[in-house]
């Protein structure tokens, strides 16, 4: 069973990381933003339910498993980010490799630090 409650929650963080690349496919964006946003959402949902989980321990384990190993895991898109950034590197696009590295790191752990455990 907890197989199918992580290939589940992994087919919608996929499904919503795709509908997120999609809103962002026809902009003539240089930062990587679609991943940014995959990245901030999927740190929010994670760092919320760790915290409920911890603070109120009312996140039952199976729901755990779905949202943090599967939707969590299928939405989250640090390999694409490490791609990008490596190709914003090879560009010669320093000063936007800096910003997503950044933008990516500093707002994720700033979304665990205000979610933080008691």
């Amino acid at each position: 069973m907890n197989f199918l409650l992580v290939f589940a929650g992994g087919g919608l963080g996929c499904i919503l990381r795709y509908a997120i690349g999609l809103g962002f496919q026809k902009t003539a964006l240089t930062l990587p933003w679609s991943t940014f946003v995959s990245n901030l959402v999927a740190c929010l949902v994670f760092a919320v339910v760790a915290w409920m989980g911890a603070s109120k321990n009312e996140i039952p384990y199976s729901l755990r498993l779905l949202l943090l190993t599967g939707f969590c895991g299928g939405l989250s898109t640090f390999s694409s980010f490490g791609f990008e950034t490596f190709l914003l590197l090879k560009q010669g696009m320093l000063t936007y490799a800096g910003l997503n590295i950044l933008f990516n790191t500093c707002c994720c752990i700033l979304i665990f630090y205000i979610f933080r455990y008691p």
